[in-house]
């Protein structure tokens, strides 16, 4: 698989996301309750969206680097605020459309910086490691659940959802998985990094639906995105040897931070708060 490829991918997950973002939205609306809400059909569509969105995510973490990807899937903030536009008729600040031209040139930098990367060849003590950092953070979040603010669930979110990022960028795909199938899946149970993005993944959602409950949608977010493009973006460079094209490297790091800071701009923007508040339904 190409970069430019890889790229598209990434691009696919966070259109993926800001659309199902949205759908929920107009989902959880329409429901009678949170548990009708949950069944509706354009809520499990957006449901569907997010999966795909996820999945495209994973291909392209295998082929660019952490800080790419991560700051490209941030720009679901950018789509959501515009379609939320368009379907909610939510209102567009002067500040929004400033942060979402921002996003959009930041993302052209970092796909300029990021050149393309082999798979990452993570050691096992690094992959076991990744695997029990999803597990403790899980252990701090069953804690959050029950004593910490909205905006300590909201990081350690952030947290989880980044190591899932690390962890698929250091899984390495089972050889021919259709033609040994039951190799492939054998691979896939005693690799840790398979069950620490499960564990991760599972954690990120379940704390995140939490900080939206129980806190305001723009801090909640704006923590959720900065951790989650930040801390994996420097591990992914530090321990899994993501690199940046030569003269690229300043480019990249401003690049990457005005990306968080669009997104804690987009965060607070209406077209956020009417999707991810919507009925307390996380979107």
């Amino acid at each position: 698989m190409t970069s430019g490829l890889a790229l598209a991918f990434a691009l696919g997950a966070a259109f993926g996301y800001g659309v199902g973002s949205v759908l929920q939205a107009v989902g959880a609306r329409r429901g009678a309750s949170t548990l009708r809400a949950l069944g509706h059909p354009l809520y499990l569509a957006g449901l569907a969206c997010d999966t795909l969105a996820w999945l495209a995510s994973l291909v392209a973490l295998q082929k660019l680097p952490v800080y790419a990807v991560q700051s490209v899937t941030a720009g679901s903030l950018a789509v959501t605020v515009v379609i939320a536009r368009i379907v909610l008729g939510a209102r567009l600040r002067r500040r929004d459309t400033a942060a979402i031209l921002l996003t959009v040139a930041a993302l052209t930098v970092i796909s300029l910086a990021a050149g393309p990367e082999p798979p990452a060849t993570a050691s096992t003590a690094l992959r076991v490691g990744l695997a029990v950092a999803a597990v403790l953070t899980a252990a701090a979040g069953v804690a959050a659940l029950r004593v910490a603010r909205p905006i300590v669930a909201a990081t350690l979110a952030g947290l989880a959802w980044g190591i899932t990022a690390l962890c698929a960028r250091a899984f390495t795909p089972p050889t021919d998985p259709l033609g040994h199938p039951a190799t492939a899946v054998w691979d896939l149970l005693r690799e840790p990094v398979s069950w620490g993005l499960v564990v991760s993944g599972v954690t990120g959602t379940i704390l995140y639906a939490h900080a939206l409950r129980h806190g305001q949608v723009g801090p909640v977010t704006a923590v959720l995105w900065a951790v989650e493009i930040v801390v994996p973006s420097v591990a992914g460079v530090l321990l899994l040897g993501d690199g940046v094209r030569a003269g690229w490297l300043p480019w990249a790091v401003v690049a990457t931070l005005a990306t968080v800071a669009a997104a804690v701009v987009l965060a607070s923007a209406p077209g956020t708060a009417n999707t991810a508040g919507a009925d307390d339904v996380p979107g």
